[in-house]
């Protein structure tokens, strides 16, 4: 099951998307389950994304407060292996170019989208992200058997990208592990 994010600040838009992919996405010949979950703010989206893994994210380019780009530029500092998308009825060539350079996204959809187009671009970008998943995976088995990384260096990046943050312990001036966001 692939886990999937949207982001839009207009609540009719993710719901129409919502009902446009159900729970799974195909283009023909691929067929993916998934689980959509949808966000209306952009920072909501983020403090999700701090510990828990999508495989893929798609983010309106225009939201108020934040912009698609920002959203996904963030985003991707917490979750490289997530493949973004950018949705937006306002292509212009500096926002398209702005996202591919800044956000690196894997592709941009233009608003009102075609469902079969939507289906089918998320089918392409979830076997490309298992593509490179695999590839990552057996370059880090080659790097072990050469002695570059270890067995538990290993672990520790199968762990954190399995479940984000799980490695990262913060600690309080007392020596304590701080486990909530209000103990800092």
């Amino acid at each position: 099951m692939h886990r999937i994010m949207l982001v839009d600040d207009e609540p009719n838009v993710l719901n129409a998307l919502r009902r446009t992919l159900g729970t799974s996405v195909t283009d023909g010949h691929d067929v993916f389950e998934i689980c959509v979950e949808i966000f209306d703010q952009p920072e909501a989206a983020l403090e999700r994304a701090h510990d828990t893994k999508f495989d893929l994210v798609m983010s309106d380019y225009r939201m108020s407060g934040m912009d698609g780009v920002a959203f996904l530029k963030s985003f991707r500092a917490q979750q490289p292996n997530a493949v973004r998308l950018i949705l937006s009825g306002y292509a212009d060539l500096g926002a398209v170019i702005g996202a591919i350079n800044e956000a690196q996204i894997y592709r941009f959809i233009n608003k009102p989208w075609q469902d079969y187009e939507v289906g089918a671009t998320l089918t392409q970008a979830l076997a490309f992200q298992n593509l490179l998943l695999e590839n990552q995976r057996l370059a880090d088995l080659v790097r072990v058997q050469q002695g570059k990384l270890s067995q538990q260096e290993l672990e520790l990046r199968r762990l954190e990208e399995e479940t984000p943050g799980i490695t990262q312990v913060k600690w309080g001036p007392d020596g304590a592990v701080l486990l909530y966001e209000e103990d800092f």
